[in-house]
């Protein structure tokens, strides 16, 4: 696998979305890491007990910025000082489109994912961005999530980062004792258990929040020359 200068040994980084059940698995990835020196969570609200199965709160690495205007107004420059001296950014951050109108989801989803990463490029220039869509997505394609999501890969890959990746994992398989924040997923995840399973044993249709974690992790120490991930591909980094 081709890769460029890797970033030295010890990392500071950021991570969007530390609640959900992908950023959980990178968060406790990245506390795990023995190169990784520092943690900020950005979020609307505190991490809470949900998480505390999959993550240790009380490491010394972790700090937690809470911040619930900033993703209302998706203005980040009153935080871009505390936004600044990274190596680089996990954004495993989004909603559900489900039941969502374009325009509101085009808010959250690339609005809000484009607000941060301007500020943060423009505050880190040397950083890795790593972002989170999934299988399927494509800018020219007829669905509206798939659709939305492309556009935002293909702004944040125009980007002065040191380096941009996109990761578009199919079906995730929690672990580490991770749940999901979304409850008809947890519901569906157990009553599919058996099917889940099986799908677990295939590399290009199952990936696993472990593995998501330190293939977005090898990425942003490594950056290699490809940049968009699928599963099969995730698994392979991830390793």
């Amino acid at each position: 696998m081709p890769t460029r200068k890797r970033i030295g040994l010890r990392m500071r980084v950021v991570i969007f979305g530390a609640s959900g059940m992908v950023g959980q698995g990178i968060l406790r990835e990245c506390l795990l890491d023995p190169g990784v020196v520092e943690v900020l969570t950005v979020s609307r609200s505190a991490l809470d007990a949900s998480v505390d199965t999959a993550v240790d709160r009380k490491s010394p690495k972790l700090r937690e910025l809470v911040r619930p205007d900033v993703f209302s107004d998706l203005d980040f420059t009153p935080i871009a000082r505390e936004l600044t001296g990274f190596d680089a950014c996990f954004f495993p951050l989004g909603v559900s489109s489900f039941r969502m109108k374009e325009a509101a989801y085009k808010r959250v989803t690339r609005d809000l994912t484009l607000a941060a990463a301007r500020v943060l490029a423009k505050q880190n220039p040397a950083m890795v961005f790593l972002y989170v869509s999934g299988e399927g997505t494509d800018v020219r394609s007829k669905t509206m999530w798939a659709r939305v999501k492309g556009a935002t890969e293909n702004a944040l890959l125009s980007m002065p980062f040191r380096a941009a990746y996109m990761f578009r994992p199919g079906l995730i398989l929690a672990k580490n004792g991770i749940r999901s924040k979304v409850a008809i997923y947890n519901l569906l995840y157990r009553a599919l258990l058996p099917l889940v399973a099986l799908l677990g044993r295939f590399p290009k249709l199952a990936t696993d929040t472990q593995t998501v974690g330190r293939a977005m992790l090898r990425a942003a120490r490594e950056t290699p020359a490809e940049r968009i991930w699928n599963t099969a591909g995730i698994n392979r980094l991830g390793r």
